[in-house]
């Protein structure tokens, strides 16, 4: 089983809303989900957007070529394989992955996750690659500062520190990507596809 990769503060503030003892991991309803993910998508892109004309940041190039799609599934397929393998050989990020998936995935419909795969794929990847990783500096140092942060996101407490740990190596290989490349769609395509087929597995697997 692979991971979502999602930056869910506003899950995470929505659920102490919801239910603050946190007790019930199912309480957040389909709806609610729903919101989250847009509204968390807009005010990333909104922050990448001022982050962007303050410091007067240079976007990295979106080229939609053949290669770059290729590169894209090729890395996906890549973050994919290895977070399964993962997940079956170390019980402390399966729990961590499960509660992720339980909270985000089990309550959305099977058309929804394309707006899961969508979504927080290009919003993420505007701020952290399209603008953090040049702003940074567009070198290796940047990539693990970015990358650090990128991993932070995606927690929603100390109990999730193994998923934060692949987190951040996967926001690392996405950023690695965009540096080797100069090609935001590489890490776009690639986060994109790792959502939507990550979902789709981990969604089949409890249907079964």
């Amino acid at each position: 089983m692979s991971c979502i990769l999602l930056s869910h503060p506003l899950i995470v503030f929505l659920k102490l809303v919801t239910d603050p003892k946190l007790s019930d991991i199912e309480s957040l309803t389909r709806e609610q989900i729903l919101v989250v993910i847009g509204v968390t998508a807009v005010i990333l892109l909104i922050i990448a957007k001022v982050w962007q004309k303050v410091w007067s940041v240079i976007l990295l190039d979106v080229q939609l070529t053949f290669n770059a799609i290729l590169g894209g599934l090729g890395v996906a397929g890549g973050i994919i394989v290895t977070s399964s393998i993962i997940y079956h050989l170390w019980p402390a990020y399966r729990q961590s992955a499960d509660i992720y998936f339980k909270l985000i995935i089990r309550p959305l419909m099977w058309l929804d996750l394309i707006w899961l795969g969508l979504l927080p794929g290009l919003s993420e990847e505007l701020l952290f690659r399209g603008v953090m990783l040049p702003a940074l500096g567009l070198n290796l140092l940047a990539v693990i500062l970015s990358s650090v942060i990128f991993g932070m996101l995606h927690s929603s407490g100390m109990q999730q520190w193994p998923y934060v740990i692949w987190a951040t190596i996967v926001g690392f290989v996405l950023g690695y990507s965009a540096l080797l490349t100069g090609n935001l769609a590489i890490p776009i395509i690639a986060h994109i596809m790792t959502n939507l087929v990550s979902s789709y597995l981990w969604k089949i697997s409890k249907s079964v």
